[in-house]
């Protein structure tokens, strides 16, 4: 890890400095994340050139469902990160690679019990999105072959945080890279070459996933099978580290599952208003989607830098940190506005060539315009709080932005329609925001201390 700047080098020098440091882990996660939406807007391009807005739909509401089910245990990429990050900073060299194991066997253990009640949670998760019962159907087909994808892609998470936290993030790069190249080579092999439809984009997907765990496990080999230091399992299943990876984890599960649930209400509603605003705002998502995987970067730069800073004690490179990455990431949200701005229109008409669905999409756009600079801050904020394990107030934040959130839609829906959902989701934003800034100063007063 590079040295903090010193006292007596130049200021221009210090700013360099940290610029650089920034961008050597935010720009290959930049694009890597930027991969990952992809996805998204490939599934979403290949149904939507299909004859009806239903299978746009289908895949909409089955994405819904995985990112209640693995972003629900999105914990095990940042809680690994945040205690990778932290060891690496102070140097603990067997803590570093037991934080690695830890995460990989509970990982296997929780993707086991997806598996074993598969068939109660896609029976629920039906029930409670209330689509259409050709949009159901469709959702249906996609769940039952992407569930089996749950050992690889939470193993995966697992993989993705230690590499961040140990500052690899090249090694990232390519990670993300063979995955969400390989789902998107084979959605388009299986979907356009094969005509398989939405079976085609789920194998695509489970494909992908098991191909990127065995990459993974190649990248991370020296530490997982270091002959000349055998793993100490003592240290592994220390109760102390055990109980904080409990904690931490439960905190960032609540926290992500009102995340999720936000998101999965947006949907919820805009299925409720028909396919075509269903189909026309899983469109606009995948724009907002996009701009937050670019943003991302940002985030887990500070997120790894602000945890090896506390995990060194020092209060100077947590401030640099935060500093450098928040400048870098407001500048990219106001490129990202603009960027919308003069090319959403034919981004939209990429995406799908139904014209009641395109102009539906057009007219809220502008939505998707304000997302990146209204957006930016929550995102900042999360990487702090996570890279420090602030995460008692993290999940405290993200309950009060939903409540806020959910009144929102209450008052706006019935007066402006979809505008009102869009308005609603704007709000839950900017409270994410504001409810972890009230938290900032107590945690940067923690730094320095045990």
């Amino acid at each position: 890890m590079p040295p903090d700047p010193t006292p007596t080098t130049p200021p221009g020098a210090q700013e360099g400095q940290w610029n650089a440091r920034v961008w050597r882990i935010a720009g290959p996660i930049i694009l890597s994340n930027i991969s990952t939406p992809l996805i998204g807007a490939v599934d979403t391009a290949v149904m939507g050139h299909l004859p009806d807005p239903a299978y746009i739909g289908g895949v909409a509401i089955g994405a819904v469902i995985f990112n209640f089910l693995f972003w629900g245990f999105g914990f095990l990429r940042m809680g690994t990160t945040g205690f990778t990050a932290q060891a690496f900073g102070s140097g603990d060299v067997a803590e570093v690679r037991a934080a690695l194991i830890r995460p990989i066997v509970l990982a296997v253990l929780l993707a086991l019990v997806l598996i074993a009640v598969q068939a109660p949670i896609a029976d629920l998760a039906l029930a409670l999105l209330n689509a259409s019962t050709e949009v159901e159907g469709l959702a249906h087909d996609y769940y039952a072959i992407r569930i089996w994808s749950a050992p690889f892609a939470l193993t995966n998470y697992a993989l993705l945080g230690w590499l961040l936290g140990v500052q690899r993030p090249l090694t990232v790069f390519v990670l993300q890279l063979v995955l969400n190249g390989t789902n998107i080579v084979l959605d388009l092999v299986f979907v356009v070459g094969f005509g398989w439809g939405i079976e085609g984009v789920a194998l695509a997907s489970l494909l992908a996933e098991i191909g990127a765990v065995a990459l993974g496990i190649v990248l991370v080999r020296r530490t997982l099978f270091d002959r000349q230091a055998p793993l100490d399992w003592v240290r592994i299943a220390a109760r102390d580290r055990l109980l904080a990876l409990f904690r931490v984890n439960v905190d960032i599960l609540i926290r992500t599952l009102c995340l999720i649930f936000a998101f999965a209400y947006f949907t919820a509603q805009s299925a409720e208003m028909g396919n075509l605003i269903l189909a026309a705002n899983a469109i606009l998502q995948q724009l907002q989607y996009l701009t937050a995987y670019a943003l991302d970067g940002f985030a887990h730069a500070v997120e790894v830098l602000a945890g090896s800073a506390k995990g060194a004690r020092s209060l100077r490179a947590f401030r640099q940190a935060v500093k450098v990455s928040t400048f870098w990431a407001f500048t990219t949200a106001l490129l990202a506005t603009l960027i919308i701005w003069l090319a959403g229109r034919p981004v939209i008409a990429l995406l799908s060539n139904i014209p009641e669905v395109r102009a539906a999409a057009e007219i809220y756009l502008p939505w998707m315009i304000a997302s990146p600079i209204i957006s930016v801050w929550s995102y900042q904020l999360d990487g702090i709080f996570i890279g420090t394990t602030r995460t008692s107030a993290m999940r405290n934040a993200m309950a009060v932005s939903l409540a806020v959130y959910l009144i929102a839609c209450w008052l706006l829906i019935p007066v402006l329609g979809n505008h009102g959902l869009w308005l609603a989701l704007m709000v839950f934003m900017a409270a994410r925001a504001v409810t972890l800034g009230l938290h900032y100063p107590r945690l940067e007063r923690a730094i320095t201390t045990p």
